[in-house]
């Protein structure tokens, strides 16, 4: 718990938080990918996909995770629409869901709720995400934790997983 900044170093506050004292950090200036590098050595992104050389806001940066969900929630609402209008069960709307994100993903980066919403799935080296990476991908966003583990990137284990992350279009 940081109790104040005096000259370019950050004061812990002692005696409150984890057990006892926590140390001083010492900024130590600029990392190697544009974040701030402490003192031991570790980067600290400014922002989200600072570290991948993505910008901070407009087209390629990373988006909030309101926009992700909303995403999701369209595509899912849209999956349960399909399989009660065309199948007349609810049952099936796993499937269409899997399908549609797999499906979409591999040939075009988005889902009809990623596009909606101004997002897309890109591969940390600039390809395609393929066939192979568009269903591990799929695989892990249907078991439900991966995507709730995401990292200060905002990358959840199923982009980890991938080597991929959402971006704004």
């Amino acid at each position: 718990m940081l109790s104040g900044v005096d000259g370019g170093r950050a004061h812990s506050a002692r005696g409150r938080g984890y057990r006892g004292e926590v140390a001083d950090e010492q900024w130590a200036g600029v990392g190697p990918a544009g974040g701030t590098q402490t003192a031991n050595g570790r980067v600290v992104s400014s922002y989200p996909g600072e570290k991948f050389g993505l910008p901070e806001s407009g087209p390629r940066s990373v988006p909030g995770m309101g926009r992700r969900f909303g995403a999701l929630f369209v595509d899912w609402i849209l999956c349960a629409f399909i399989a009660s209008a065309l199948l007349h069960s609810q049952y099936w709307a796993l499937a269409i869901f899997a399908a549609e994100t797999y499906i979409l993903t591999v040939l075009t980066g988005t889902t009809i709720g990623k596009r909606l919403f101004g997002l897309r799935v890109a591969r940390l080296d600039g390809r395609p995400v393929g066939a192979g990476w568009g269903l591990v991908r799929t695989l892990l966003l249907l078991a439900v934790v991966p995507p709730l583990v995401y990292d200060r990137d905002r990358r959840g284990l199923h982009d980890k997983a991938a080597n991929t992350i959402v971006v704004r279009m």
